[in-house]
């Protein structure tokens, strides 16, 4: 679990510092750059695994959401020229305890975690333009528990918290030593067993984190696993159609790929404690369940299983029992049965980013959806437990009509902003700010990060006036009637954010 995220230097991420909740809703229009905040998440994801260079290649480099081609893109820009360093820090929550490479079982010293990155750009001949990356420090440390109140703002239990954040004290993990080329990482065993593997900074191909295994390092590996388990969400409606072979995977990928077949293991394959093959069709009832919240009609959720041709297919009967089979289904139909059965699978853990989860859900059925995202993220007031996942849902939107729906201090908005560098660069970035009067703001520590009334009501209402389109068309234009559009209707006026009533 994510809990605060800062990042620097990354794009037009400039000094950014975001706390998170289970549910964190990031609204702004497009171009504000909300899925900068995606891509810093799946980065640090990417490179607690891969090499540098691979993770970097990774990501996502324009607005179209093609992969990068010059690392340096990936760095803050100001003018034409752009930054050297980048930097992240990340305070998460790892589970207990995990299943190492081997199948061995990993226990964590504790698990409330900061982990802190440093990247400089570096030129490379024997790559022309596209450069490099060079690590300049890294740290993983670990938080006391009495330090949560402090740090973890939003409301939770006792009992939540207990379940989740153990161990009084620990150590530095990972930590650098040194500065500029003479800096060396080390990789600290649990408990100071041992000497510690230290290598130079300057030459790593990769983190040192996504080297630790779990039998020298448990803990560090456990906040690797969390990391590789912070995924974006892009459920594609080709993808969800599509029937699944008897050999699938049983585990929804990131497109949506998977589905009958993670349906079909989590009804009628589903393992418990002490018995590996239980049939549990009440999981099918369950998804039915929430799919009616969106659709009336829906009685029945099944899986075909067609033993000739070895396929299983996803279907859905009407309570006229029409049977209509995922093919047939509309896409915002499709991507809602999929995070309803996200929800029933326990397997699932981590951060889940999903972009514009409206799309294809119709207005009147938005709180339905935003209902659904908050049930898949863990329960705050519950112990963590197989029914209650420690997962968390970050969703991104520039829809007014969620943001009218999705709890008050869910919500965080993406504004543009401009800022002074040390060295007198005009930076270009995006801001975030939340609501007052929530936990997101800790008191007068966190001056200036609230949103102001007038900037929300004009979001959830851009409405131009006559006034404003003068200079915009030309004079032909400008003399035709301008039709009435619905939002200049007076029966629709009253029913709109900001409306005041005139005397």
């Amino acid at each position: 679990m994510l809990t605060r995220l800062k990042v620097s230097g990354f794009k037009n991420l400039v000094d950014v510092d975001v706390r998170f909740g289970p549910f964190t809703c990031v609204a702004g229009p497009n171009g504000v750059g909300k899925s900068n905040l995606f891509d810093a998440i799946r980065f640090i994801s990417a490179l607690a695994d891969r090499p540098l260079m691979e993770a970097a290649l990774a990501v996502r480099g324009d607005e179209n959401g093609g992969r990068t081609a010059d690392i340096r893109s990936l760095f803050q820009k100001f003018g034409d020229d752009y930054a050297t360093e980048m930097s992240f820090e990340a305070e998460m929550i790892v589970p207990s305890e995990g299943v190492g490479d081997l199948g061995e079982k990993v226990e964590a010293t504790t698990t409330f975690l900061r982990y802190s990155l440093i990247l400089a750009y570096r030129k490379d001949e024997n790559l022309g333009s596209l450069g490099s990356l060079e690590i300049l420090r890294e740290h993983l440390t670990y938080l006391r528990k009495g330090e949560a109140p402090e740090l973890l703002l939003f409301g939770h239990t006792p009992n939540w918290l207990n379940s989740v954040i153990i161990g009084k004290r620990g150590i530095d993990y990972i930590s650098t030593e040194g500065q500029n080329e003479y800096s060396i990482i080390k990789l600290h065993q649990d408990g100071r067993h041992g000497r510690p593997l230290q290598r130079p900074a300057k030459n790593l191909p990769r983190t040192v984190l996504s080297t630790t295994n779990a039998a020298e390092s448990p803990t560090a590996f456990l906040a690797r696993r969390e990391m590789l388990s912070w995924r974006l969400l892009q459920l594609e409606p080709s993808a969800l159609r599509k029937p699944d072979e008897f050999a699938a995977p049983t585990k929804l990928g990131t497109n949506g790929s998977h589905l009958a077949a993670t349906l079909y293991r989590l009804a009628f394959q589903h393992k418990t404690r002490g018995n590996n093959n239980t049939n549990n069709p009440e999981v099918c009832v369950r998804v039915a369940n929430r799919l009616a919240e969106l659709i009336e009609d829906v009685y029945q959720v099944s899986i075909d299983r067609d033993e000739k041709r070895e396929l299983l297919t996803l279907n859905a009967m009407g309570r006229d029992k029409t049977q209509y089979a995922a093919r047939s289904l509309s896409d915002g139909t499709l991507r809602f049965l999929a995070l309803a059965v996200l929800e029933q699978d326990p397997e699932v853990q981590g951060v889940l980013c999903l972009e514009e989860p409206e799309n294809g859900i119709h207005p009147a059925r938005i709180p339905a959806m935003i209902k659904l995202l908050e049930d898949i993220a863990t329960d705050v007031n519950e112990p963590v437990s197989s029914e209650n996942p420690l997962r968390q849902v970050i969703v991104n939107t520039h829809s007014p009509a969620v943001v009218l729906q999705v709890p008050e201090d869910a919500l965080l908005v993406a504004e543009p902003r401009e800022s002074i560098s040390s060295g007198g660069q005009r930076l270009k970035g995006v801001h975030f700010s939340c609501l007052p009067n929530t936990w997101r703001i800790k008191k007068s520590q966190d001056k200036g990060k609230t949103c102001t009334m007038g900037d929300l009501l004009a979001y959830l209402n851009p409405v131009l006036r006559p006034e404003d389109m003068h200079g915009t068309e030309s004079s032909e234009k400008a003399r035709r009637p301008r039709l009435t559009r619905v939002v200049d209707r007076p029966d629709v006026a009253p029913y709109l954010p900001g409306f005041t009533p005139a005397d």
